[in-house]
């Protein structure tokens, strides 16, 4: 598939608003050649796009479905944000996102993605209407599989410093992610005795009942068909999250023998 074929069948609602400039731009600088003969049909047809499609500016009646390139862009801008945190751009972090592309979308698509990821990373992201522009548009559960995916970014150099995680933790403000939501996931990257309860989101004095209760919850919040409608390729990093909220249940089992 070539490129302009990938990124003109895989958006949707991010053609337009900030994703949408930021993507115009690093299309761009990927493909100069498409203006050759009568300018570049991509645009062409992001503009016609635009002109159908509510922006995130105006509140709409049904948040609109969001596809799996929607999903894939805003990974790729807000990455860029986080891989950024620190005033550098660890080796470690950037195969990490490759690694992550190529296991979610095969070779070829993550190949064109991390063209696109590179191109963004020179760009200067204000991170606010960014994430604005996704919470209005993207449903709750996949924008924890955002948050889930950002952490992971951070942790691929063995360490997620103070700087990203203030900057992971202003993008979920941001995005609309509770705090609890925020810390369960964040708990899913570090080490600590009590890490598996905040996992479930409850407190070390939870009763058997109200550790069973929180369990059954998370569940169902971190499910993979919760994301189905992204396509497969995105239900791995569900069915992680769906793991360690098992692992962390089994956890608090056995130290509490019930």
């Amino acid at each position: 598939m070539s490129f302009s074929k990938w990124i003109g069948g895989a958006l949707g609602w991010s053609f337009g608003g900030p994703i949408g400039a930021i993507i115009g731009l690093a299309i761009g600088s990927v493909i100069d050649a498409m203006a050759d003969g009568g300018g570049n049909p991509l645009l062409g047809e992001r503009e016609s796009r635009g002109r159908q499609r509510t922006t995130y500016r105006t509140q709409p009646r049904q948040r609109p479905q969001t596809q799996s390139g929607d999903f894939e862009v805003s990974l790729l801008v807000l990455a860029s944000v986080v891989i950024k945190a620190d005033g550098k751009q660890d080796q470690r972090e950037l195969d990490f996102v490759r690694q992550q592309f190529t296991n979610m979308y095969g070779k070829a698509r993550a190949n064109h993605a991390f063209k696109l990821f590179k191109n963004i990373s020179k760009q200067h992201v204000s991170v606010r209407p960014v994430c604005l522009q996704i919470r209005q548009m993207m449903d709750h559960p996949s924008r924890l599989q955002l948050m889930h995916f950002l952490f992971g970014i951070a942790k691929a150099d063995g360490t997620v410093t103070n700087d990203e995680e203030r900057q992971i933790y202003t993008m979920a403000g941001y995005l609309g992610i509770s705090s609890r939501d925020y810390e369960s996931i964040k708990a899913m990257f570090y080490n600590s005795s009590d890490n598996a309860y905040k996992v479930l989101e409850i407190t070390k004095s939870a009763s058997v009942d109200e550790i069973k209760k929180a369990y059954r919850k998370m569940a169902k919040k971190y499910h993979p068909d919760k994301v189905i409608h992204l396509g497969k390729e995105h239900q791995e990093g569900a069915e992680e999250k769906f793991r360690q909220v098992q692992a962390a249940y089994e956890q608090i089992q056995k130290e509490r023998g019930f």
